[in-house]
């Protein structure tokens, strides 16, 4: 799948992932290949990036590498859209 992370200052991340977890407004949710399609407001707390992605030098500090697995990047709020397996955040 695909996922594309931007934020008002610049786009922070596009590329294949395995999965996406994020923190939905609802409780924390996962997205894996061929997932239904959702549209979701997020809360303050982490997008979790799960397989093997490569960062530009320029937003790699704002990342870090997660407590089990993956890389995650912190977010105060934001809006999520998945839809023929491309997401998109929109991150504050």
């Amino acid at each position: 799948m695909y996922l594309e992370i931007v934020s008002p200052e610049a786009t922070l991340f596009n590329g294949e992932v395995e999965s996406v977890a994020v923190p939905g407004v609802n409780g924390e949710f996962e997205m894996l290949n061929s997932h239904a399609p959702i549209v979701s407001t997020l809360k303050k707390g982490y997008v979790k990036i799960f397989g093997e992605i490569t960062l530009e030098e320029e937003v790699e500090g704002k990342f870090e590498k997660g407590k089990d697995r993956g890389t995650w990047l912190a977010i105060d709020s934001g809006t999520i859209e998945l839809k023929d397996n491309k997401i998109i955040v929109l991150a504050d």
